[in-house]
């Protein structure tokens, strides 16, 4: 077997060269503005406390789920936290998986087939290409956010069409316009599918919500794994879809199903996010103060996400390995993550972010700019 193997260690030496191989690394104890984990909500020991209580009160909820939802592994607890999710987003039904990328495997996998085309934003998240490959529909990438490329191909169109999008884009910090991609949508009548997983919490429950669209979106998906702290995800979308999603949808119906312990956190972590919408303010008032400080970010002036474009690779490099001597976390994005010449500096905010470290930040910043 030594050619397969020679064959993976030249794949991989070749990145190493390039500088872009991947590494797993233990998170860092220093300053967080890498991490997902945006209202703080990870570390938060009144919600940890309020998961733990309702433990002692049903300590049954830490049983494991035992098999697949549509064989023992469904449970009533599991199925009234759908119903109250549902009703939190106001649609008629959710779907829970156990994370967004089986979410968005799911969604695009058992709804598209061969005769059908799918237009992505060239921005869109991995989890949806791949989700389309298994589908064999055919997929056509639009500019990012580019209106009017996307209703160009529209006019093209004569198959059965979808349209994928992120309301927030995780490597770009900027949101797609939802209100104008509704109506492009109806006018060619396509189906929108909008991934939330970044807006989520940092816009209460997501832009889809924020602006009134759930029966105007076909489907939207919507992680915990970002502000909310946990991991897992729900498909929204009317009781039709989820029907068909649990009879055809391969990620949902061959794999074991959350535990309950698990929905447990979810249920709290949605009630903690409704009680404690400072966090959200909090949160918006660190974007200021960094949108204040003089640096150029190309990302959405209320995104946690900020952006900063280098000239280079070397600069990029550089400045990451300084801002990481002085224990401040940042996460330098490189191909294949993103496009070549695409390099930059992803910062991501959080509510619990301090305005020293924030400065701290800024100065370090702007020391090598």
């Amino acid at each position: 077997m030594s050619k397969f193997f020679n064959s993976l260690q030249l794949s991989l030496f070749e990145r190493e060269q390039k500088g872009i191989k991947r590494t797993l690394k233990v998170r860092s104890s220093g300053i967080d503005f890498y991490s997902n984990d945006y209202l703080g909500l990870a570390k938060n020991e009144i919600l940890h406390q309020q998961i733990l209580n309702e433990f002692i009160a049903q300590p049954s909820l830490l049983y494991g789920s035992t098999g697949a939802r549509l064989i023992s592994g469904n449970s009533n607890y599991l199925r009234e936290t759908e119903q109250i999710i549902a009703n939190e987003h106001k649609v008629e039904a959710a779907l829970l998986f156990s994370s967004g990328y089986n979410a968005n495997l799911a969604l695009f996998s058992a709804l598209l087939t061969r005769h059908d085309i799918v237009l992505v934003d060239e921005n869109i998240h991995r989890s949806v290409h791949d989700g389309i490959k298994l589908s064999n529909a055919k997929k056509t990438k639009f500019k990012h956010n580019d209106l009017d490329h996307l209703e160009k191909l529209l006019q093209r169109v004569k198959e059965r069409c979808f349209i994928a999008v992120e309301s927030l884009y995780s490597m770009d910090g900027d949101c797609a316009p939802l209100i104008e991609l509704v109506e492009l949508a109806n006018k060619y009548n396509a189906a929108l599918v909008v991934d939330e997983a970044h807006a989520f919490g940092v816009f209460g429950y997501g832009l889809v919500h924020q602006f009134g669209l759930q029966c105007k979106v076909f489907a939207t998906v919507v992680t915990y794994g970002k502000a909310m702290g946990m991991s897992g995800a729900t498909i929204l979308a009317n009781q039709l879809v989820i029907d068909y999603l649990i009879n055809y949808a391969s990620p949902f119906i061959y794999t074991t199903a959350i535990a309950d312990f698990h929905v447990t956190g979810l249920r709290k972590g949605y009630q903690f996010i409704k009680e404690n919408k400072s966090l959200q303010e909090s949160l918006q008032y660190n974007i200021s103060h960094f949108r204040n400080s003089g640096l150029t970010s190309s990302s959405n002036k209320n995104s946690p996400i900020q952006i900063l474009k280098f000239e280079s690779r070397s600069q990029l490099t550089k400045i990451q390995n300084q801002l990481e001597e002085v224990e401040i976390n940042t996460f330098a994005v490189f191909p294949p993550t993103v496009v070549e010449g695409g390099e930059r500096l992803r910062i991501c905010l959080h509510a619990f972010n301090t305005q020293e470290e924030i400065n701290q930040l800024i100065e370090k910043i702007k020391e090598n700019v």
